[in-house]
């Protein structure tokens, strides 16, 4: 680790859920830096993130939940992101070296890209080192056996919060389809993947690599249970699709 006063922050991706899955790269600085900061709401103080990685970290480093409201309004959200950016410089100034802990990649619809952003723009001085983790989909795509993309197909990856009006407005509808934060909107994204002829090879997976990992190869069943947020949809149109 560096030695000079101001210190560096490892944004790490801790996987999908699986403490076995973390990069050797994260164990190593995990082991090693002095204070780890983890989001969580404010509605609870929970960290899935933290959980992952407890097995992983020294008794002596510091814990910091950063706590970010679930708004719809993008002025709370950014006011949250640009307060603890500038938290976390002035941990950086003190001469620590932290990590930020993003569930998945910290650069695939994190928090962490947020924070990023701000200590970027506003902060250049500091150094930042991101460590890539395994998304939930590869994870999925692996519980379930199936290639996520062959030979010249393509892959889009998307947020369902809003269900699957995003999907519509593609011109050209892809050969596999990932929506991520599935739990919102289960109907729209069944819509849409009916309307874009997807849904024959649309499976969703819960709780991806834990051991409360559920497979779910008729939608239909979301239907009947709402799913919890850890849930994923994959899609395909290749004609083998997800098979059942």
């Amino acid at each position: 680790m560096k030695t000079t006063h101001t210190g560096t922050l490892y944004g790490i991706g801790v996987g999908p859920g699986d403490p076995e899955l973390i990069p050797i790269k994260a164990v190593r600085i995990l082991a090693a830096v002095d204070v780890v900061f983890t989001a969580a709401s404010t509605r609870n103080d929970y960290s899935r993130a933290l959980e992952i990685v407890r097995p992983h970290l020294p008794d002596h480093v510091a814990i910091e939940k950063l706590d970010f409201p679930m708004s719809k309004d993008h002025s709370v959200m950014e006011e949250a992101w640009r307060r603890h950016a500038a938290h976390i410089a002035e941990v950086m100034e003190s001469g620590k070296e932290a990590a930020f802990l993003t569930l998945g990649d910290p650069l695939t619809y994190s928090t962490y890209g947020y924070i990023l952003r701000h200590l970027r723009t506003e902060r250049p001085d500091i150094t930042i080192v991101t460590i890539p983790g395994i998304t939930s989909y590869q994870a999925a795509a692996a519980a379930v056996n199936q290639p996520l993309v062959e030979g010249e197909e393509s892959l889009l990856i998307l947020s369902g919060v809003h269900g699957g009006h995003r999907l519509r407005e593609t011109l050209q509808t892809p050969d596999n389809v990932v929506f991520l934060k599935a739990y919102r909107d289960v109907g729209g994204i069944r819509a849409a993947l009916q309307e874009t002829g997807l849904s024959a090879g649309s499976l969703a997976v819960t709780h991806c690599s834990t051991a409360q990992q559920q497979v779910h190869l008729d939608l239909n069943e979301l239907a009947a249970h709402p799913p919890n947020y850890w849930t994923l949809i994959l899609a395909k149109r290749n004609a083998h699709g997800f098979k059942r």
